[in-house]
């Protein structure tokens, strides 16, 4: 499955793919079970193999931001700490059972500079999740509470069956009352 991924973007050789492979560990969560807490020192970036996480933040009076979700085939942690070797300002939350391919921050930086094309690979993956969080930003400062709705159906239709509702409305930034009226017309 990883080699599959990485080779969407750049072809690798079998001692490429073995060096690769043997800078990830396997790992697996629980339903619930969180990643990375606020705070945490962030040394980690997860390849997702199976399962759907959120990630989130709290503001100051403790009402949950959801910043995105991730699941099979994608990548997430809290890039910032994780690029910065810093404690996190997120929240990384198992929402089912979840395995994981993780990369440690050193060995992310061995494969960059072992398998150069690594970084290319890496440099797509960043950019993809950056035009997605600015589509996200721009999403919630333009678009009503439908236009929202129907852009998650069309842009994730596969994760409408899988989040629960209360967890999609967060997403959203509407109340469940207003999520059910939405998913009814």
């Amino acid at each position: 499955m990883l080699r599959n991924h990485i080779e969407k973007i750049v072809a690798l050789t079998d001692e490429e793919f073995s060096l690769i492979e043997s800078c990830f560990h396997h790992k697996k969560f629980l339903k619930k079970e969180f990643v990375i807490r606020e705070n945490d020192f962030v040394k980690e970036v997860y390849f997702i193999v199976s399962g759907l996480m959120k990630l989130f933040v709290n503001d100051p009076e403790a009402q949950e931001h959801i910043i995105s979700f991730s699941m099979e085939d994608w990548w997430e942690t809290d890039y910032m700490a994780f690029y910065t070797q810093s404690k996190a300002t997120q929240f990384l939350q198992c929402l089912e059972e979840t395995e994981v391919l993780s990369l440690s921050f050193n060995n992310y930086e061995k494969l960059c500079s072992q398998v150069p094309k690594m970084e290319h690979f890496f440099l797509k993956k960043a950019l993809g999740g950056h035009i997605s969080s600015q589509r996200r930003i721009l999403s919630l400062m333009t678009m009503n509470a439908k236009e929202r709705y129907e852009q998650f159906i069309k842009l994730y239709p596969s994760l409408i069956q899988r989040v629960p509702k209360t967890v999609l409305a967060l997403y959203l930034g509407v109340s469940r009352e207003t999520l059910s009226r939405l998913e009814s017309k």
